[in-house]
């Protein structure tokens, strides 16, 4: 076997524990991170295949509308309770001059 066969199960493997482990992950900042583990390990494997632009395309393009997705889920489900932050007087004050 050659040096490129041994990276192909080293990403492989990556890609396939870190996509269970998104979906296995009871705190959601850990499974986006396993998801952005899963792209760059995917990403390895399409450079494994001389296919540069696709590699940097799935990083550039996926892990950033990700990582926009989960801020957006985030504020909007409000999950680590910053409503309660939100509802102060001083923020209230300063969101109708923003």
């Amino acid at each position: 076997m050659i040096f490129t066969d041994y990276l192909f199960y080293l990403f492989s493997s990556i890609l396939v524990l870190a996509s269970l482990r998104v979906i296995t992950a009871n705190n959601p900042v850990y499974s986006a991170l396993s998801l952005v583990l899963a792209f760059f390990s995917a990403a390895g494997i399409w450079l494994l295949l001389h296919a540069e632009f696709l590699a940097i395309a799935l990083v550039l393009v996926y892990v950033g509308a990700e990582n926009c997705g989960y801020r957006w889920c985030l504020s909007v489900l409000d999950v680590y309770g910053f409503a309660s932050i939100r509802s102060t007087r001083a923020l209230t004050f300063a969101s109708f001059y923003t």
